[in-house]
């Protein structure tokens, strides 16, 4: 009777008896590990030995070039580094005479940089962007100077700026004894000569950040615009160029950054002396100079970080306030 019961109701007889204990009758299958153990090692390989060098050359040197603001030290034997407190800013401050002029050459690196080659790179990427022809090569062009090194633009500068056989000087019929312009000598004239060439090597990166701001842009707001009878001047003020304020906020950080960290190009022209001297030029001077005052250099770098921190921290804050309420 009960083998009856049991062939005719299977999901009965599955049911336990009341105070029996159930057991889990199911083989316990084990879990299938997705990385071995050689993938696990290349990826810790892979993401820490980045880092690695990252804090110990970018977070370890910096917190080290501020201690040693605050001491003299020559570079030889840990045992010489000595406290001073804020001695080296006050002889910076006071008792430097080319302090002041550095920053102002920092100031007019930034203004030049962003009123000249910045709405220039603005309007080649707004034309590019219209899908003319041969716009590739346009692009290739004039992104080619941001490819080349600053050594190399300084070098390429130097023959356009030479006074006897430079390009300028033959042009304009200044070769000549007694009628040389010396373009990269004459303190009048060397800063806005390197900041030619600087604005030529901006120019193209600026053409590059803007043009992909406007691949960004929705199609649909230009036909909106043209739907509405605007003209591409008026498409451009009034829906483009708000779209573009990621881009600009980019651009801005970008060019202040450049204006900061400029030294290659002037040490390939002259040096940073004779009107063209920049914070990091002072920077290199000191540090590795005949000198070698490590503690002096040190100061002057935690003076150019505390300028860049000072402008781009507000205005990042203010920007990504106003895009979190929008």
């Amino acid at each position: 009777m009960s083998t009856e019961t049991t062939t005719k109701n299977p999901e009965a007889a599955a049911v336990p008896p009341p105070g029996t204990a159930s057991v889990d009758r199911r083989v316990p299958r084990g879990h299938r590990r997705l990385l071995t153990r050689r993938d696990r090692i290349t990826l810790g390989l892979m993401a820490g030995l980045p880092t690695f060098l990252h804090i110990a050359l970018v977070w370890v040197t910096a917190l080290a070039s501020i201690a040693l603001a605050f001491t003299t030290w020559d570079g030889i034997g840990f045992d010489a580094i000595h406290w001073v407190g804020l001695q080296n800013f006050r002889e910076l401050l006071d008792q430097n005479p080319q302090f002041w002029p550095a920053v102002q050459h920092n100031v007019v690196w930034f203004v030049v940089l962003i009123l000249l080659p910045t709405p220039l790179g603005l309007f080649l990427a707004v034309q590019l962007d219209k899908n003319i022809r041969f716009s590739r090569v346009y692009q290739t062009a004039f992104f080619l100077p941001v490819v080349l090194s600053m050594a190399v633009i300084g070098f390429v500068w130097q023959l356009v700026y030479n006074p006897d056989t430079g390009l300028i000087n033959s042009v304009i019929g200044a070769n000549e004894p007694g009628h040389y312009i010396d373009w990269i000598g004459d303190p009048d004239l060397n800063l806005w000569a390197v900041l030619v060439a600087a604005s030529w090597r901006h120019t193209g990166y600026m053409m590059i950040l803007y043009l992909a701001g406007l691949k960004g842009v929705d199609p649909s707001l230009r036909e909106a615009a043209s739907l509405d009878g605007a003209g591409d001047w008026q498409t451009f003020k009034n829906v483009i160029f708000p779209v573009l304020r990621p881009t600009n906020t980019i651009v801005l950080v970008v060019t202040i950054i450049e204006s900061l960290r400029a030294f290659d190009l002037v040490y390939v022209f002259n040096g940073g002396a004779e009107g063209t001297e920049l914070l990091s030029i002072l920077v290199t001077d000191n540090i590795i100079g005949e000198s070698s005052r490590i503690g002096y250099g040190s100061a002057i770098a935690v003076v150019l970080l505390v300028i860049s921190l000072v402008v781009i921290i507000p205005y990042l804050v203010t920007t990504f306030r106003k895009e979190r309420r929008s």
